[in-house]
């Protein structure tokens, strides 16, 4: 199944085009990708033809197969087409051959030889086992893995502890941690390497639960194991993943008391592990302590900060570590480039992309092109984020997304659906985030014929279960005026979450089912998942809609009960649904009880004090808000011309358009400005009126 559109020509197979051409091409199809189908069943290439590309092999007899259903048989001259035959090599060679396809990831091929070998009593050395064993992890493949135990175990290399770490730490990458202390059982408990092998694995397979990690390493201490900073790495590691503070502050301290801190290893760790658990001053104190930083511990800072939200902290590190002659790498690179992107620093990000093109190597790199595109359309930006896109000189997946993801951000959503296009007509097939990025399009769109078929691409590939997916085609739905649809989505879904169960509640709100929202609501409470913040709030809104007081109250009180009072848009919420529900005292009561008050709070007070009739009261609650040192945002201007609408309050209106759009910098919308216009020539006031309409004609 490939997603093809039906009417235009498709573009050329080859990817080193060059861009004007491809350029001049786009712009001679269509503008409307609405009329072409998205999805479709591709006909068959002509295999003949392929065929006929291939270079030949050098031909062998084959024997007739005895029936239809057998299986080729993987024969001596297919592992050896360019060579000699096996039985005239040294058992080197084979082992050389064995190796390169383990290296290859070939490990069918690899085991047909190991078979031979074994049928004709030729033993096979550790070190060709240890690259069988490095393959099965890269590919996560136990059942190859218990296969290659065997041909151990067979050819006398069970007691081989060299072998036996290995097999250890292959089974933890692969996740049978059952397997690996089978095998970790059977060694000798001197050496650490097999303990650090069942240490990194239970990290990789315990997620937070870190206790088992802690166990392992008590049971180290207590057997006299020699520690070194590879153990202490693992344990830090397990901590950070856990959030686990506390145990990695007595970690710190141990590693002080064995004089092991001095390890960089050791530290990039505990930069890492405190990061991720919020302690930004602490992670800064132990760079601070290294006398000699490499480029792995500015990275873990880098990324720290960008972890905890502090995008111009990351750069000021990264220009601190150019100013130690240290230069980014290329993971370095793929951390800094989205940073950059979400602070809209663009002339820093063509620095970058500068010393990117200057190292050659880094420019051929399809995943730092890829955030370069991504960068350059977060910074409004398209002109220079196509230039990467149809310069490069290979492109995938992942640079054809990025490029639709930036067209869907700068609001050119019709040529985001043709990309999906595109990016087929040159042989990609979308993953899921390709299609996480273009529902959302479709929704905008309202492409409802679209969003069909890459809902029928969906199921064809079998990309569900995926909750983005679902989450995503409900909210196309929806929006497409559908929402029985939305409700086929979420039936069929074998597995629900919390988000799943907002983001169908959100769909009967959106389509005006208030009542099949509280439906959807009560069966959730019922269920195993329990409303989060997000669904507390958006119920709320129900209530209001169908001003249902006594539910709202007991949504309140469960929003005392699991401390959702810090969130501000439920506190919000709560003031909002007592105004709308016509208890206006409850809701300033609501107000006065909320610790940190903000713009969306004061905001949700003055809303519910215009849904009463008190217009003049919600004036002096703005500007008790502006002399609290507290900053307006556009749905504040919009609340407020909405109330001077109603009260006829046109001098008001005015002057507080003045403030909010002047000293606080608000952006304003078409909605403002059809407000107020609205407003003033109710009242007669057409010259100011047409002042506004001129502004508003200046929007563009």
């Amino acid at each position: 199944m490939e997603i093809v559109s039906n009417n235009r020509t498709q573009l050329p197979t080859k990817t080193h085009l060059k861009a004007p051409h491809l350029v001049h091409y786009l712009h001679s199809l269509s503008p409307n990708p609405l009329k072409n189908h998205i999805f479709k069943i591709k006909s068959s290439t002509n295999s003949r033809s392929i065929k006929s590309q291939i270079p030949t092999r050098r031909k062998h007899k084959k024997k007739p197969p005895k029936s239809k259903t057998t299986e080729p048989v993987f024969a001596e001259e297919d592992a050896f087409p360019m060579s000699l035959p096996l039985h005239k090599k040294n058992p080197h060679a084979i082992y050389e051959d064995i190796q390169r396809f383990a290296n290859q990831n070939k490990l069918k091929q690899a085991l047909t030889i190991l078979d031979y070998l074994d049928k004709r009593g030729v033993p096979v050395n550790p070190t060709t086992f240890s690259s069988l064993i490095a393959a099965c992890v890269r590919l996560k493949s136990l059942p190859v893995g218990k296969q290659i135990h065997t041909h151990i175990r067979i050819n006398g290399l069970e007691g081989n502890e060299f072998l036996q770490t290995k097999l250890v730490h292959m089974y933890t990458s692969c996740g049978s941690m059952e397997d690996a202390q089978k095998v970790f059982d059977e060694m000798p408990s001197g050496s650490v390497y097999p303990w650090n092998a069942l240490l990194r694995g239970s990290v990789v397979s315990g997620g937070r639960q870190y206790h088992e990690v802690i166990n392992t390493f008590s049971q180290m201490r207590e057997l006299g194991v020699e520690l070194n900073v590879y153990t202490f790495s693992c344990l830090i590691k397990s901590f950070a993943g856990a959030s686990a503070l506390y145990q990695g502050l007595k970690t710190h301290a141990l590693l002080i008391k064995n004089g092991l801190l001095s390890s960089s290893i050791v530290r990039t760790s505990l930069i890492d592990m405190y990061f991720k658990c919020g302690k930004v001053k602490l992670a800064r104190n132990v760079l601070e302590e290294m006398d000699e930083r490499d480029v792995v511990v500015w990275g873990a800072m880098i990324s720290g900060f960008a972890h905890n939200r502090l995008q111009r902290e990351s750069l000021e590190y990264l220009r601190w570590m150019i100013s130690e002659g240290i230069y980014p790498n290329s993971v370095i690179l793929t951390m800094i480039i989205p940073v950059i992107g979400d602070v809209g620093a663009r002339k820093l990000g063509r620095e970058v992309h500068a010393y990117v093109i200057k190292t050659k190597e880094y420019s051929r790199q399809l995943f730092i092109q890829s955030s370069l595109i991504d960068m350059y359309c977060k910074c409004k930006d398209m002109g220079s984020g196509r230039k990467v896109f149809y310069n490069s000189m290979e492109r995938n997946t992942i640079s054809w997304t990025a490029l639709m993801s930036g067209y869907a951000s700068n609001g050119r959503l019709e040529q985001a659906l043709r990309s999906i296009v595109w990016m087929q007509q040159e042989g990609f097939k979308p993953d899921v985030v390709t299609i996480a990025t273009v529902l959302p399009v479709c929704e905008k769109l309202r492409a409802l014929k679209q969003g069909k078929e890459v809902h029928g691409y969906v199921l064809k590939n079998n990309l569900l279960p995926n909750a983005s997916i679902s989450t995503s085609l409900m909210m196309m739905y929806s929006k497409c005026g559908v929402p029985e649809y939305s409700s086929k989505v979420f039936d069929s879904m074998e597995r629900r979450n919390v988000i799943t169960w907002t983001a169908m509640i959100e769909s009967h709100i959106r389509s005006g089912c208030l009542d099949e929202a509280l439906a959807v609501f009560r069966s959730m409470q019922v269920s195993k998942h329990r409303p989060d913040s997000v669904t507390m709030a958006r119920m709320l809104s129900v209530c209001g809609g169908l001003k249902i007081l006594k539910l709202g109250k007991e949504i309140h009180g469960q929003i005392l009960r699991r401390d959702f009072r810090s969130v501000p848009f439920v506190t919000a919420e709560i003031v909002k649904m007592y105004g709308i529900c016509g208890a206006n005292e409850k809701a300033k009561l609501a107000f006065d009880a909320i610790p940190v008050k903000g713009s969306i709070s004061w905001t949700a007070i003055m809303e519910s004090y215009g849904y009463n009739g008190l217009y003049s009261e919600a004036i002096d609650l703005f500007n008790q808000m502006v002399s609290g040192g507290f900053s307006p945002n556009p749905f504040t201007l919009q609340v407020l011309l909405d109330i001077c609408a109603q009260a006829g309050f046109a001098d008001e209106a005015c002057r507080i358009f003045r403030l909010i759009t002047r000293r606080y910098k608000v952006n304003v919308s078409e909605e403002h400005y059809s407000t107020i216009i609205e407003l003033l020539t109710h009242l007669g006031r057409t010259e100011e009126a047409q002042r506004f309409i001129q502004m508003k004609s200046s929007l563009g």
